[in-house]
């Protein structure tokens, strides 16, 4: 018997994060899978050694699921509501990025300043003021 293939749809720093697209997707009968979601609940500061929660779904969903979680995703605004704009390609999908390459920012995430990751071309930017 063939081994079903997954594919990571994306992923999530904490299983609640994850919970409303998991539920939108079986809703709309896609079978979804979320690795290293009990691992993380059982020690929530290893997620991002591991790379969090990862949504994953067959293969042969894989087209489905990503326009039903296009639909539905949030993307970055700025204060007044605004979708960010990437300042390569000029897109409006952006979501907020962190980096946490040093120990001080994994322990404390709260004090990394704000990035955003262009979801199109994958540019990294910080917020103009």
């Amino acid at each position: 018997m063939k081994e079903p293939k997954f594919h990571t749809l994306a992923t999530f720093e904490f299983p609640a994060d994850v919970q409303i697209i998991k539920g939108k997707l079986e809703s709309e009968g896609i079978s979804v899978f979320l690795r290293d979601e009990a691992t993380i609940n059982t020690d929530p500061l290893i997620s991002s050694a591991i790379g969090g929660v990862k949504l994953q779904v067959y293969s042969s969903d894989k087209e489905r699921a990503r326009q039903i979680y296009d639909e539905v995703r949030n993307y970055a605004t700025d204060a007044q509501g605004f979708p960010i704009v990437c300042p390569n390609c000029k897109a409006t999908k952006s979501e907020i990025y962190y980096s946490r390459k040093t120990i001080f920012h994994k322990l404390f995430p709260f004090f990394e300043p704000t990035k955003y990751k262009c979801i199109q071309c994958n540019f990294i930017s910080r917020p103009t003021r």
